[in-house]
């Protein structure tokens, strides 16, 4: 079901592998212009072509897109939002925690990377 969506209305969106609350600020063709609001995952760490590897070229590090920061969302990858929008910073810390909480629980290589740069993040985003 391809639901349509108008300028203004408050979505949820996955861009890369985090998914944002955002508000509609453009439609294209085949994408709607989301202004971010909250955080509701945090990407995933690594080199998405060669998941959970540690050894690969690059072991990106990847920051969650900003508060007010303008993405283009497949509108696929676009559905409705109810409810409260949650403060961009506390949604951030929930989303950051989560996933830093799930990586904890793994003992691999690739979990322990990951949370080596979630954790340098974290002083990024929020101080000490």
């Amino acid at each position: 079901m391809n639901e349509t969506y108008q300028v203004g209305e408050t979505v949820t969106g996955l861009y890369k592998t985090g998914k944002y609350i955002g508000e509609i600020t453009e439609i294209k063709q085949d994408r709607y212009v989301l202004k971010i609001k909250a955080v509701l995952k945090h990407p995933k760490q690594g080199d998405l072509h060669n998941p959970n590897q540690v050894n690969v070229p690059l072991f990106h590090e990847r920051r969650a897109l900003g508060e007010r920061e303008k993405t283009n969302v497949p509108k696929a990858y676009v559905k409705p939002y109810e409810g409260e929008v949650p403060p961009y910073r506390d949604s951030l810390k929930k989303a950051l925690h989560e996933e830093m909480s799930h990586l904890e629980d793994e003992s691999t290589e690739w979990s322990q990377k990951a949370l080596e740069n979630l954790k340098r993040l974290e002083k990024d985003y929020f101080g000490s």
